[in-house]
């Protein structure tokens, strides 16, 4: 039996990844290895939105995957938010700025303007994750979460929008109780330029 040398700290094992039998992208399967083996998302829950797949992956804190679903997403292809574009009103946002932007979020829950409950993403850009409103027929949003193609998932102003049912029973049990990371993936930049990870 041996034993550590005084003064010595014992090194935890490297976490891995693990989403079982799900099909995704490799920059998704990258994602999550690397957070896992950094703890970049520090014991906490991870979302993995890959745009360019309109797909959202749930991890939990031990880098499991919990869950995953089509999203909608903004309208725009890019990975940058305007400046200001937080304070603009919806009807002055024009077409080219409606991006759902990349990058690290640390997740929180709240409210929006009509008080309905959201998970901020980015708040001073106005970006949120929550439920996908169907309140304009002609958007078809709800047709365009269940297609089996992702090219009509965008026509948000840049929130992320889920199904109902998948927000009632994952996205809120992480979010209420608590904060989450969550990695929006970029469809023009490279990951090593968003997070700075290292192949």
């Amino acid at each position: 039996m041996s034993a550590s040398l005084p003064g010595t700290a014992t090194r935890a094992p490297a976490r891995v990844a693990d989403w079982g039998s799900a099909a995704m992208s490799e920059a998704v399967m990258h994602t999550a290895r690397w957070s896992a083996a950094t703890q970049d998302h520090a014991d906490l829950p991870f979302v993995i939105v890959d745009k360019p797949g309109a797909h959202l992956y749930l991890f939990d804190a031990q880098a499991r995957l919990v869950a995953h679903t089509p999203v909608l997403l903004g309208s725009a292809v890019g990975d940058h938010t305007v400046p200001g574009i937080g304070d603009k009103p919806l009807a002055d946002v024009l077409p080219e700025e409606r991006t759902t932007p990349a990058g690290r979020f640390h997740g929180r829950m709240g409210e929006n303007l009509s008080g309905e409950d959201v998970v901020w993403v980015d708040y001073d850009a106005a970006v949120s994750l929550h439920r996908v409103r169907a309140t304009r027929a002609s958007e078809r949003r709800l047709e365009r979460l269940a297609s089996a193609t992702v090219d009509d998932n965008r026509i948000s102003y840049g929130c992320i929008n889920v199904p109902v049912a998948f927000f009632e029973a994952h996205i809120l049990p992480v979010f209420a109780s608590g904060s989450a990371v969550i990695y929006v993936l970029p469809e023009k930049e490279r990951l090593e330029q968003v997070f700075g990870m290292l192949r």
